[in-house]
């Protein structure tokens, strides 16, 4: 359990409540402002975090780690994710029910080619505050800059997602409200993976699952291997067997769609010890 969960869920998993997704951009100018000036100033946030992160790795490690202790705590407040597995996007989609595809801000501002795999998702349709917010960029791959997708259509191009290896994950605009489902890996520019993985400074929870693979099932084809987006997979040396890293498995449940003998499957993560509050620090 997640400290989302805890404080936005209930105890359950924090972004299948409904009232994650309930609320209204017309009247809600905090938000507002925030999701438009989020797209508007990703650039110039990225380069300036960026800079920094590097900056703060060359400190001595007391500092450092406190550096990225505060880091991770500012960011959720405003914007923080985590990843979901294609089942429980599933389930978000009966909860926002308005789901538009938009251009990605992290493959614009590094150069990677976008194929229109983040979506937009709320409970009601906020095009004009996309159009404000995404004003300066260009349209959009394949289609106009906002097309909006019926719950089939969304479903269908996760799982063309998943064929090419990206993880699902969802992110808050002003904590806890989610606005967004990106779909996204570190070769396609994703800047959350590569703040939470490569800079080790979380800006996104592990999952709520874990994979396992079914040795008796698995042929060792290191298909699964290549279609994990966090490297935590690779073939045993001796029964030559799909091997699932626990701490490095984020639970997204790409692999799964790797495997045509369906040797994966995600289980519940092992809860941490009874009174411990998981904190993203821990979870990362």
């Amino acid at each position: 359990m997640c400290q989302f969960c805890v404080q936005h869920g209930d105890g359950k998993a924090w972004y299948l409540e409904a009232s994650t997704y309930a609320y209204d951009l017309d009247s809600d100018l905090k938000r507002r402002d925030y999701l438009v000036d989020f797209v508007q100033d990703f650039g110039k946030n990225r380069e300036f975090a960026l800079t920094n992160l590097k900056r703060l790795e060359r400190l001595p490690a007391p500092l450092r780690d406190l550096g990225r202790s505060i880091a991770t705590r500012n960011m959720k407040v405003s914007h923080f994710g985590q990843p979901v597995p294609i089942e429980e996007c599933e389930q978000i989609f009966d909860l926002a029910t308005s789901v538009v595809r938009i251009p990605c801000p992290c493959r614009y501002e590094s150069g990677s080619k976008d194929e229109g795999y983040c979506l937009a998702i709320t409970t009601k349709p906020i095009d004009r505050y996309l159009d404000e917010a995404f004003k300066d960029y260009e349209v959009g791959p394949d289609t106009t800059k906002f097309q909006r997708l019926t719950k089939a259509e969304a479903l269908a191009l996760l799982r063309r997602a998943e064929d090419e290896g990206l993880m699902h994950s969802v992110w808050t605009f002003v904590t806890p409200f989610v606005g967004a489902i990106c779909n996204c890996s570190l070769e396609a520019g994703c800047m959350a993976m590569r703040i939470t993985v490569e800079h080790e400074t979380p800006i996104m929870f592990k999952g709520h699952h874990i994979a396992h693979a079914d040795l008796d099932a698995c042929t060792g084809c290191a298909e699964c291997v290549e279609r994990c987006p966090f490297e935590a997979i690779a073939i045993g040396p001796g029964h030559k067997r799909a091997i699932v890293d626990a701490e490095k498995c984020y639970g997204c449940g790409v692999c799964r769609s790797a495997c045509e003998y369906d040797a994966l499957a995600l289980q519940d993560r092992p809860a941490p010890a009874p009174g411990i509050l998981t904190s993203a620090r821990a979870t990362a």
